[in-house]
């Protein structure tokens, strides 16, 4: 920690939420460091004013020497500076500050082949956050794990009643528990909350977590990235309900099928192939190509692309998933 009165030097990251949709499964590109420590980070890079006039520009150009990956779709999520975020020796005397970015790309053989020359690799962010995957259900780590921890976290101190009525309150809201609904774009609130409560590993490694023999939940990931993860997640989420953001996801033309399972993998949900049809044909996002796939394993399906034309129609033209 910087002792008081002392400067510290303030440096300017950039970190990367980089989402590509690969068999069906959302994907994080994540990065190994040549150490000891396993846990995955986020492609990062720091913000060289003398070469690049936009945090933007720095991070394309960075994303592209280290990986040779073009990105496509790009968004400024958060600034990230809360002090002891890295955890790095000798960090005294500095403080590093990250300006996180969701990145929508899509990949193919080539791209992976470079990413794995560059120490980087794709991970399911289901990995990272497996309480959010509700496309088969839901999922029994949530009532196997999470929950009884929550219960015995929102109990609290005896005499702690008035404390423990508002943790009550933030576990069923985060969770949707009693009355109130899962909402799926609460990603980061149910982070914030595991962390807050030491189910993650980054709370024990933070010093944050009370009881460090709870168990640890989904894959740690290095400094705050997790939390940064989560953050992109949500963002994404609602994203897609308010813009064609989805296409850029998906290759030029595509089956309704595909169309429908990158969907579901970003929100996490199941849906109903019919009512996601019907959606999509009331939004206007796509138009025939006049072209069929024939490899479905049945009858050939028609193939479509995004109607550009939506952009000029419509202020606000996306795919308004419902919640659960």
């Amino acid at each position: 920690m910087p002792v008081e009165g002392q400067p510290v030097t303030v440096e300017i990251g950039l970190n990367a939420v980089i989402v590509a949709v690969v068999n069906r499964s959302p994907r994080i590109l994540a990065a190994s460091e040549a150490d000891a420590d396993t846990r995955d980070s986020l492609p990062f890079g720091p913000f060289d004013p003398a070469h690049h006039r936009t945090f933007e520009a720095n991070l394309r150009a960075h994303v592209e020497k280290q990986t040779a990956l073009k990105l496509g779709y790009i968004e400024q999520l958060y600034t990230f500076g809360d002090r002891g975020r890295q955890r790095l020796p000798g960090e005294e005397g500095k403080h590093m500050v990250s300006v996180g970015y969701l990145a929508l790309t899509r990949t193919d053989a080539e791209d992976n082949e470079r990413l794995a020359e560059a120490g980087a690799h794709w991970r399911d962010w289901y990995g990272y956050l497996p309480w959010e995957d509700w496309r088969q259900g839901r999922p029994a780590i949530l009532d196997q794990t999470i929950l009884p921890a929550l219960a015995r976290w929102e109990a609290g101190l005896p005499g702690d009643e008035k404390s423990a009525v508002q943790r009550r309150s933030r576990v069923r809201l985060a969770f949707g528990l009693d009355d109130f609904p899962w909402d799926e774009e609460r990603v980061l609130e149910r982070y914030e909350l595991l962390y807050e409560v030491g189910l993650v590993r980054e709370a024990v490694i933070d010093g944050h977590c009370r009881n460090p023999d709870n168990p640890a939940i989904g894959l740690a990931m290095r400094h705050d990235h997790r939390r940064i993860v989560a953050t992109a997640v949500a963002r994404l989420r609602g994203k897609i309900k308010y813009r064609p953001v989805v296409f850029e996801l998906m290759p030029p033309a595509f089956t309704l099928t595909d169309l429908q399972a990158t969907v579901e993998a970003i929100s996490g949900r199941h849906l109903h192939k019919q009512n996601f049809r019907r959606l999509v044909e009331g939004a206007e996002l796509v138009e025939p190509t006049g072209e069929t796939l024939s490899s479905t394993g049945g009858r050939p399906a028609a193939l479509f692309r995004f109607r550009r034309q939506i952009l000029d129609e419509r202020p606000a033209p996306g795919l308004k998933v419902g919640g659960r």
